[in-house]
């Protein structure tokens, strides 16, 4: 009977151990927050990264939570495919944050990218 009494003790304090050593592993796993921007380089494409950066140099505590939430529903599989620029400007216009864009315009000639000033400036000469 001792060597069961014996036994019993060593399965409770090796059951014990293992329950403190996944307690632990389970807190660091909580503590790693998984990077929301390496969730959202598998579907933004397109200008998408230029609107969130844009989004984020305008309105940035807004851009984290719209990111965190469009990752979290990546990582549940909620949302799929690739979502384009016009569509991610579409959702933070929509969400009331109007954000703007560098618009360039450039002329193809004779196989030279010239800006609109450029242009204009050939011309008046």
């Amino acid at each position: 009977m001792l060597k069961d009494e014996e036994l019993e003790l060593l399965r409770r304090r090796r059951m014990t151990e293992l329950m403190k050593r996944l307690q632990i592993k389970e807190a660091e796993d909580g503590r790693k927050a998984v990077d929301p921007k390496k969730i959202l380089r598998r579907i933004l494409t397109d200008r998408a990264w230029e609107v969130l950066k844009a989004a984020e140099s305008q309105y940035p505590e807004a851009t984290c939570r719209v990111e965190e939430h469009l990752a979290h529903l990546v990582s549940k599989g909620e949302l799929e495919g690739p979502i384009l620029g016009g569509q991610l400007l579409w959702l933070f216009r929509r969400l009331g944050m109007n954000v703007k864009l560098e618009t360039r315009i450039r002329i193809l000639e004779h196989g030279k990218l010239k800006t609109i000033g450029e242009k204009l400036k050939e011309s008046q000469i």
